[in-house]
């Protein structure tokens, strides 16, 4: 009776589920993981040195010339900016040089002879008309002595006299003037306009020339912000470059592990997305702490202070088989550092 009724509890019940041996095994490998990493991975981004170059002036977008991604030459034209109005300002100071050199050379070369010729004339004149007022004076205070003549008329041949000497010494003035040149104040004051001119000019020739956008150095062109026709401000990025001879880590270092990361030090890079790992070397280490971007947090370290690194790419470690050389790589892919082994 017993037995039967065991007999059928057995037979109703369903059978037992076969064991999930892959499940099993997979945890296994992520726990033997966890346990050969005990140090997590420093998290990061591949960056290239970035170069700015900007506007010199709020001029309109004429040409373009390369496209993102171009590899551009170190002085290579990259785009133009619309140089009229900086054309129109160069040659009003043009004009403006040559009007102060010819003022210095007219002060350098002194009187011409023919004003000097004008000057000795208005001279004679002046003292013809001295001389025939004196006699005009003299005949008129004879007059007066003889009471032919009132006072006032002699008054007025003294006050032609006087005008007429007045008249004479002006001019010997203007011609004494003439004849001892120019003086040593005006030729100084001609070449400080001369200079100032010369200097004006040449600002608006490096102005002008820099509406002509080349490359600063050699590099890769990462952006171009503004289209034909664009007219972006003054000190805008008008083309942003990549440049340096090979592409760079920007890590976070937890504050626990700060200590233990020296420049120079080696490391293995696994950038997402390329199957080869690369070794990368410490360039430097901030020394304040910074910011910690999400992606690089991880456990107890969301809640710690990170310092920012640099390690530079030096080249393709394992799995190099097609891999992309570092120069090749771009600018933004997530990699995750190690410590090289020795």
């Amino acid at each position: 009776m017993r037995t039967d009724f065991f007999r059928r509890r057995l037979v109703g019940r369903p059978a037992a589920r076969p064991f999930r041996t892959p499940l099993l095994m997979a945890a296994l490998l992520v726990l033997a993981a966890c346990s050969r990493n005990e140090t997590p991975p420093l998290l990061g981004t591949l960056e290239w040195d970035r170069i700015a170059v900007q506007a010199d002036a709020a001029e309109p977008v004429v040409a373009i010339l390369v496209k993102e991604g171009d590899t551009v030459a170190a002085g290579q034209l990259l785009l133009q900016l619309d140089p009229r109005r900086s054309d129109a300002q160069l040659a009003q100071a043009e004009a403006e040089l040559r009007r102060a050199v010819a003022a210095q050379a007219e002060l350098q070369h002194g009187t011409r002879s023919e004003t000097l010729a004008a000057a000795r004339a208005d001279l004679n004149r002046v003292d013809v008309a001295r001389n025939d007022a004196q006699r005009e004076r003299d005949r008129a205070a004879e007059l007066r002595r003889k009471g032919l003549i009132a006072q006032a008329d002699l008054d007025a041949r003294d006050t032609a006299l006087k005008s007429a000497r007045a008249e004479v010494a002006s001019s010997q003035a203007k011609l004494l003037e003439l004849t001892h040149g120019t003086r040593p104040e005006q030729l100084d004051q001609a070449d400080a306009a001369v200079a100032s001119a010369q200097a004006r000019r040449l600002d608006l020739r490096l102005r002008r020339a820099r509406l002509d956008v080349h490359a600063p150095q050699a590099g890769r062109v990462d952006s171009l912000p503004y289209k034909l026709g664009d007219q972006p401000a003054t000190g805008a990025t008008v083309v942003a470059l990549l440049g340096g001879t090979a592409p760079y880590a920007r890590l976070f270092v937890p504050a626990p592990r700060r200590a233990a990361l020296q420049p120079g030090q080696k490391l293995q890079l696994h950038i997402n997305g390329v199957a080869a790992t690369y070794t990368a070397q410490i360039r430097s280490v901030r020394s304040e702490a910074a910011f910690t971007p999400y992606y690089a947090l991880s456990g107890d370290d969301a809640n710690r202070l990170s310092f920012r690194a640099e390690a530079l790419l030096l080249a393709c470690a394992s799995g190099c088989n097609g891999a992309p050389a570092t120069t090749d790589l771009p600018a933004g892919l997530p990699l995750a550092a190690e410590a090289a082994t020795p």
